[in-house]
């Protein structure tokens, strides 16, 4: 196995695992090529947690994402029908995006790109930065190779975030946004020649060509960073924020919230991935001093699907429910607690913990996040003794963890670990006292 196989398992948890091992299964059953790229590269090179998975086939996707859905637990997120990608969720917080390798040509800035089939090599070369234009192959014969055409490796060594091509912030507007997000969450530098396109397209006024949809995913994926006060800051200075709502609208955006929600993100981590998924608690601590009929317009310029604003509009209630539920005296176990939870949308628990002023509450959540869940995360299959995607795996795996989580620590041998200078024989304080003494 080469090093960047191994890089990679000692990054991903066991759900993670799970996914990359059937999406190659699933791959390597229809013949087709299937490459780890993107964002997972990125970040497994660069020594962050992975938080969505990202893979690329030789193909159009769709009948290796129906064969992974027959086999593993999963659904449907999105589907793209023109640049040919769909987005999945499974069991343990897991996303990923499957999508096929294509070379896409632009006749005008901001407009509908020309998709033809491509190879992952040509795929990667018309990327938007060259720390996401990389690639792991996962296939039998070339297993490990990393695939790096715009030599990413070496941005992201000296920490600098560097246009793929020429016209890449030109083609696709939208990556303007992106890049001032990446830059926040890397703490990287914007290369000259990237930061010179940055602000011709500006001047160009070609932001105003980023679709509402792009809008959305920026905003979806603005709330799922460590510090989005930082970045809405950026925006706001160069004119960007004025793309998602109006000045007057702006100036009621809850920052000191805001502030407040990320400090609990950092100082409580969501287990291996980290807080996905917790877009909607950001928007709702972020507009809360908005109107109703000013968050309302909000959504509505955005065209977010009904789905998501549904959700976001019961988001409150749905958070005060699960609050009753944490109250309750029949959560005895830590396996009881981890059962709730798990099943729960991270924005739930996130405002939960944002809002919430019950101490057995609060103290139930940070159980969960600090010790419950990365304890089941770090449970391998070898130690379950099942094979995975078998009928009784997940019961299995679901009585194991049970077992992990109620089982009672082992008393330490106090007696065994004392030196041999004569306190075990009257000298010194009792080991009664001398407990006390140490805390």
């Amino acid at each position: 196995m080469s090093d960047y196989m191994y890089l990679l398992e000692s990054h991903l948890n066991a759900d993670q695992n799970r996914v990359v091992a059937e999406v190659n299964a699933a791959a390597t059953g229809a013949s087709v090529n299937v490459f780890l790229s993107g964002g997972a590269l990125r970040d497994m090179l660069g020594g962050h947690p992975i938080r969505d998975l990202d893979f690329t086939l030789e193909t159009n996707p769709a009948k290796v994402v129906k064969t992974i859905l027959g086999r593993l637990p999963g659904s449907m997120l999105f589907e793209e029908d023109n640049r040919r990608y769909i987005e999945l969720s499974f069991p343990g917080g897991v996303t990923a995006q499957i999508a096929m390798a294509r070379e896409e040509r632009y006749a005008k800035p901001g407009g509908k790109p020309h998709v033809t089939p491509a190879t992952v090599y040509e795929d990667l070369k018309r990327r938007d930065f060259t720390v996401n234009a990389m690639a792991l192959s996962l296939n039998r014969g070339s297993r490990g190779l990393l695939i790096d055409p715009t030599n990413g490796q070496a941005d992201l060594l000296n920490r600098q975030i560097r246009s793929a091509y020429s016209n890449a912030l030109y083609d696709d507007p939208s990556r303007l946004l992106r890049l001032v997000r990446l830059r926040h969450r890397l703490g990287f530098t914007v290369e000259e020649r990237t930061a010179r396109q940055f602000e011709n397209a500006l001047t160009e006024n070609l932001q105003r060509l980023i679709p509402s949809s792009k809008l959305l995913e920026e905003l979806r994926q603005l709330g799922d960073e460590s510090a989005p006060s930082e970045v809405l800051d950026e925006l706001k200075s160069n004119g960007l924020l004025a793309l998602f709502m109006k000045p007057a609208v702006a100036a009621k955006l809850n920052f000191a919230g805001l502030g407040k929600l990320e400090k609990l993100k950092r100082s409580v981590p969501h287990g291996t991935g980290g807080w996905s998924d917790g877009w909607r608690s950001f928007l709702h601590v972020l507009t809360e001093k908005l109107s109703p009929r000013e968050r309302s317009d909000l959504l509505s310029s955005l065209t977010m699907p009904r789905e998501d604003a549904d959700r976001l509009r019961k988001l409150e209630s749905h958070a005060a429910k699960l609050e009753t539920e944490l109250r309750s005296p029949t959560l005895r176990k830590p396996s009881h607690i981890f059962k709730l939870l798990n099943a729960a949308a991270s924005d739930e628990i996130l405002l939960i913990l944002y809002e919430s002023q019950q101490r057995i509450v609060q103290d139930r959540i940070r159980n969960y996040l600090e010790k419950y869940l990365p304890m089941a995360q770090e449970i391998t299959d070898e130690e379950i003794g099942v094979t995975p995607l078998t009928p009784k795996y997940q019961k299995v795996r679901e009585e194991f963890v049970t077992r992990r989580l109620d089982a009672r620590p082992k008393k330490p041998d106090t007696a065994a670990e004392l030196p041999d200078n004569g306190a075990r024989n009257g000298y010194g304080p009792p080991l009664a006292t001398r407990g006390r003494a140490a805390r």
